[in-house]
């Protein structure tokens, strides 16, 4: 196996040296011979130090040694995230994954100094720091040939999730509205399709009594995904002609301080929206009057048993920002799902209806830019996995509800430009 030798520099005026350390270079091959398992955290390892970020985080936290260290802070960084990746759920998991296969990954630190590293070098004070390396190097990678697709939109989910604590003592630790102990954390991952998961771009460890609706800690949260953007791929409010971007959440995110911070950031905004009486008046209107609109797969092909139907003039909207839309949709029950109780309008209970798949409003032209798009749930375990994007268009003609099924589905949406 050979061995590259990389050079390391440090910046001048800290107590480091010049090192040069051998890095063990992985082939594939299927003769059986050297096989080493998570081979692709090695990959993941390199990857942190040829896109900037394992340099710019020791740089960020060098001030935090008082002399010199045997495993720069950058490196034992990129042991944790490499780690995480590779499925490690605690700091114990690095050395699981990699402590046994140094002669392929490299030396790591030990526990202690991984504790010690995010107990205690990376505190608020140093935040701002991480957050501008990780910056630094998705601008590398997307740079480097890891970008989205050119010309499209940027959709940016944003869901809670809860994260159990098993010790009972971590630092922040609640009860959650799950009847469970941990922490509710609040998170923003960019939809990639072609990648699994996504971009983690931002995150807020939150008490797990934290609440759903805080709509300042979705506005932190946006803020600071924005932020780790290139800036070729940042929102403009004062340019229609730049990158397009979608905000999207469940009905916890529908607050009005949400989106009216989605609307000063320039960005567009697809909510879910709760079913109240006004929402209910509003569906029976659209029954009688057939104002519902048979919804179509991305295919072009008609999704069978899904309409969609605007009820923008039929419900009270002052409350949020000019020109919201509110798209409803009904879909026939899911069979794997129970659906509830009837409600006086003879559909099931709002309350225990399935998370529905995204749609495209009918009554949107394509000048309009506008639509509705999924929840995120998918990512933090509060849903299945589904599609990112499913599209309707305009029917031939109205198709009148029937009995048993149910409109249960809501968005409130915006987008940039003309409404």
């Amino acid at each position: 196996m050979e061995l590259p030798t990389v050079s390391i520099r440090w910046l001048e005026g800290t107590s480091q040296v010049n090192s040069i350390a051998a890095v063990p270079r992985v082939k594939v091959s299927a003769d059986g011979h050297g096989v080493v398992s998570h081979a692709g955290v090695g990959m993941l390892r390199e990857v942190a130090g040829l896109t900037g970020l394992s340099t710019l985080v020791t740089v960020a936290l060098a001030d935090t040694y008082r002399g010199p260290w045997i495993h720069d802070p950058g490196s034992v960084f990129a042991d944790l995230a490499a780690a995480v990746a590779g499925g490690a759920d605690c700091i114990d998991g690095v050395g699981q994954r990699c402590g046994d296969r140094e002669h392929v990954f490299g030396p790591a630190a030990s526990t202690t100094t991984m504790w010690r590293l995010v107990d205690q070098r990376i505190d608020a004070a140093h935040l701002p720091g991480i957050r501008a390396a990780r910056a630094s190097a998705r601008a590398a990678a997307w740079a480097a040939g890891a970008a989205p697709a050119p010309g499209g939109w940027l959709h940016l989910d944003v869901d809670a999730t809860i994260t159990i604590d098993h010790s009972d003592n971590k630092e922040n630790a609640a009860a959650t509205w799950k009847k469970t102990w941990g922490h509710h954390s609040l998170l923003v991952f960019l939809d990639r399709p072609e990648i699994a998961g996504g971009e983690a771009l931002s995150g807020l460890l939150r008490p797990g009594n934290a609440g759903s609706n805080t709509a300042a800690d979705h506005v932190t949260v946006l803020e600071q995904a924005l932020k780790q953007l290139p800036a070729a791929y940042c929102p403009n409010p004062d340019d229609p002609a730049g990158q397009q971007i979608l905000v999207r959440s469940d009905s916890a995110g529908a607050t009005h301080a949400f989106a009216t911070a989605c609307r000063d950031a320039g960005v567009g905004f697809s909510f879910g929206y709760p079913v109240d009486a006004r929402v209910r008046d509003a569906v029976e209107i659209l029954n009688r009057n057939d104002s519902w609109y048979p919804a179509i797969e991305s295919d072009g092909g008609i999704r069978d048993g899904a309409w969609v139907a605007e009820a923008t003039g039929l419900v009270e909207m002052s409350g949020w920002p000019a020109r919201t839309r509110l798209i409803l949709r009904k879909e026939r029950p899911h069979l794997e799902r129970s659906c509830g109780s009837p409600t006086p309008t003879g559909y099931g209970s709002p309350h225990s209806s399935p998370t529905p798949r995204p749609v495209w409003s009918p009554v949107n032209s394509a000048g309009s830019n506008c639509a509705t798009a999924s929840t995120p749930g998918w990512r933090t375990g509060s849903a299945k996995p589904r599609p990112p994007g499913w599209p309707t268009c305009p029917a031939t003609g109205p198709t009148r509800t029937r009995p048993g099924w149910r409109s249960s589905w809501r968005q409130q949406i915006w987008w940039p430009g003309p409404n």
